[in-house]
């Protein structure tokens, strides 16, 4: 390897290749994706923080889902419409190793979250008597201050690792945004620590967390078979739609964002970075409409909520 005389202390960060003159105009459809997923992942907190009916586990790991959408998409969108309208493309090296690192912490916090409300639907189906003793309001609280904890211990040595490395050689990024393997492949030293520690913490937090996640519903489809009546059998894999939707939306995404950083050499530029931006920006705005559309209760309160904000406007119209 070439000794480097110097390191970049910025990189560049790409829109659309081949589409950048329409850049400004396809901002407006991810403004939008972006206003949906904040008002959706906002009305899903508020409702289940105000709604005591609410505060069970389930309900409160869906609140942490949507806590989680926000502040990663609010995090990466601002830079990514800089971009596309400003053409501000240029991102300080410590600013990307700031993004970078809340980018995969948060990821790894959400597939967390997502084991913690496979093993709820678990113990609700296989063990309803102990359900409620074994996941109470202070036992979810604790699962969800261990899947930060654990999201960012995982990966904050991916900013470290990235830091002591030198880039003289090209520093365009693939993505709108900075994630560890794109960052680390623009290295100019050898990426071996950042290759095998990044691939240890996927499988020991991804990897682990899918593995027992399909153990769940083994088990969870096991019992389910077992109950006597077609009715108990719909009505138990009804509770399971949900958080299966849930997952898929969560890991289709990162499998197919993964399978291009793998085998996507050879693809067209603009590939990486849609599928970055599918990655980032269709879970926040897909999963507030899998929890309204699968949950009676929060869909009740968000027409409830409507409702009464259509009353008062017709109020307000008729007084005036």
């Amino acid at each position: 390897m070439t000794h480097c005389n110097f390191t970049h202390t910025t990189f560049i960060l790409i829109g659309l290749p081949g589409l950048e003159a329409a850049q400004f105009w396809i901002a407006f459809p991810l403004l939008f994706l972006y206003i949906v997923a904040v008002l959706g992942s906002c009305t899903v907190v508020f409702i289940v923080r105000t709604e005591h009916s609410l505060h069970a586990p389930m309900y409160l790991f869906l609140c942490m889902l949507a806590a989680i959408d926000l502040v990663l998409s609010t995090f990466t969108m601002s830079k990514i419409l800089a971009l596309f309208w400003f053409n501000s493309q240029e991102i300080t090296f410590d600013m990307c190793l700031t993004q970078m690192f809340f980018i995969h912490a948060l990821s790894a916090t959400e597939s967390t979250v997502l084991l913690a409300m496979a093993f709820d639907r678990y113990m609700a189906i296989c063990h309803p008597l102990r359900h409620a003793a074994v996941l109470t309001n202070t036992v979810t609280a604790q699962i969800g201050i261990v899947a930060v904890v654990r999201g960012s211990l995982f990966f904050l040595p991916f900013p470290l690792l990235i830091k002591r490395l030198h880039f003289c050689g090209s520093n365009i990024l693939t993505h709108s945004y900075c994630v560890h393997q794109d960052m680390m492949k623009l290295a100019h030293a050898d990426t071996m620590p950042n290759v095998v520690y990044g691939l240890t913490a996927i499988l020991l937090v991804m990897g682990v967390d899918v593995v027992l996640i399909s153990l769940s519903y083994f088990l969870i489809i096991r019992t389910v078979l077992q109950l006597p009546s077609r009715t108990e059998r719909a009505m138990a894999f009804g509770t399971c739609i949900l958080h299966i939707g849930v997952v898929l939306t969560f890991c289709v995404p990162l499998i197919g964002l993964s399978v291009v950083h793998r085998f996507g050499n050879s693809l067209n530029p603009i590939v990486h970075v849609l599928m970055g931006n599918v990655y980032l920006m269709v879970p926040p705005v897909i999963n507030p409409i899998i929890y309204a559309a699968k949950t009676k209760q929060i869909c009740s309160r968000v027409l409830a909520m409507f409702k009464v904000t259509c009353n008062k406007e017709l109020q307000t119209v008729g007084s005036s």
